[in-house]
């Protein structure tokens, strides 16, 4: 009697390698999780803030007290204005039928493949927007943050970027940096003639993720280069306190299963809303090479 084995049946293996639908390789979503402000709202917000304080003086018992103002402005987010995230796939029921011994709940599958792919753009959007045709600015591209000149082969800089936060009575939470500038200046070396790092290998890994001078690091490649190819490489020092978001809607789904009713097609509709403000400016420091 012959024996059955997967050599001989390659065909009945097969579906199940099929199941297992490949996701392309993308980085993950990394604004939201390093801790802004959260504010859900289904209209304009608007976060009061003092502008200049009361001045004090010393004064000399029984004399008159000096009267000053304190002055107040605010911080507005999700104008009526401000446009959302939308994405739109259609699927036939041919499709889904048919595809159901392969991959599963196909519905299921492209629903978070499209929130997925909205969450991409929001997470572009909230660190380095243009802002411009009513979408969302950035907090790289808010105005009045401290800028600062970078250099990847001299690790001073970046000492003198936190100098520049702490001068402007900032206590910075995170860097903000890409895959290529990390790597540049970890593998920054003590000389020609010594090969040691200048930045200790194991200290940069806390068992989580990485640190750089005692702060961590957020690798993403949404804070990008400036100018023409090559470009010049960025890095940012952001206290995460005095960032604000404002979020209308978190990536949704909508099936919408008689909208193309005549073309027996389903539509998988996802929309987010979401606005980003910084509430003292000098809450980014913003390093650029030269």
């Amino acid at each position: 009697m012959a024996i059955q084995t997967p050599a001989n049946n390659p065909s009945l293996t097969a579906a199940e390698v099929a199941k297992l639908l490949v996701e392309p390789l993308e980085q993950q979503s990394t604004f939201l999780s390093a801790g802004p402000q959260i504010i859900d709202s289904s209209g304009p917000v608007r976060v009061p803030r003092i502008a200049s304080g009361a001045s004090a003086n010393f004064v000399a018992a029984g004399a008159q007290i000096t009267d000053s103002n304190v002055t107040f402005d605010e911080v507005q987010l999700l104008p009526s204005t401000l446009k959302g995230i939308k994405s739109l796939t259609k699927l036939s029921n041919e499709l889904i039928r048919e595809s159901a011994h392969t991959v599963g709940a196909l519905e299921q599958v492209v629903q978070t493949r499209l929130v997925t792919d909205v969450s991409n753009v929001l997470d572009a959007a909230l660190w380095d927007g243009t802002g411009t045709s009513d979408t969302i600015k950035g907090i790289l591209r808010q105005t009045g943050i401290q800028t600062g000149v970078l250099d990847l082969a001299d690790p001073d800089s970046l000492i003198d970027g936190l100098a520049a936060a702490q001068g402007n009575h900032v206590s910075p939470t995170h860097w903000v940096m890409t895959p290529a500038a990390f790597a540049a200046i970890r593998k920054v070396k003590v000389g020609t003639g010594d090969r040691r790092y200048v930045i200790e290998p194991n200290t940069i890994a806390n068992g989580v993720g990485f640190q750089l001078f005692g702060l961590p690091v957020i690798v993403t490649d949404y804070i990008g280069n400036v100018g023409t190819a090559p470009g010049k490489a960025r890095v940012a020092l952001v206290d995460f306190s005095k960032v604000v978001v404002a979020r209308d809607q978190n990536p949704s789904v909508t099936v919408l299963d008689q909208t193309f009713g005549d073309y027996d097609t389903v539509g998988i509709r996802v929309t987010a809303r979401f606005d980003v403000a910084v509430l003292q400016a000098k809450a980014v420091t913003l390093l650029t090479e030269a």
